[in-house]
């Protein structure tokens, strides 16, 4: 459709630029599953998620969800205890062919880090 822009949506994964980075923090462009509404996102440039990574030693890794993704496709892992907020226009996000996450993958998401940080 000409002239619709795209805004991330909830369980949209997306690549966007982690940098500039501080301490043990994930640097430059990396997958994130979008945990905040499109509305919310369209609205303040803002998006809420958590990283996602490919690196093998996330499999043990408590706060780490396991994505269920086509076979033949790498492991991915979404760190749920990493919840990061960026300026999504100005770090030019875009979709990752993943496209959505599952709605059972989401829940574990939000699951694990409601474990930590308790929102109602």
């Amino acid at each position: 459709m000409a002239g619709v822009l795209w805004v991330p949506d909830r369980r949209d994964v997306i690549y966007i630029d982690h940098s500039p980075h501080m301490g043990d923090e994930m640097p430059g462009e990396h997958p994130m599953l979008v945990l905040s509404t499109k509305a919310f996102n369209d609205r303040t440039s803002i998006v809420i998620g958590l990283p996602m990574t490919h690196s093998p030693m996330n499999a043990s890794n408590p706060f780490a969800v396991k994505l269920t993704v086509k076979k033949g496709t790498a492991d991915s892992y979404v760190l749920a205890h990493q919840p990061k907020s960026f300026d999504w226009r100005a770090r030019t996000a875009r979709p990752h062919p993943m496209g959505q996450a599952s709605l059972v993958d989401f829940q574990d998401c939000c699951d694990r880090l409601n474990a930590i940080i308790s929102i109602c």
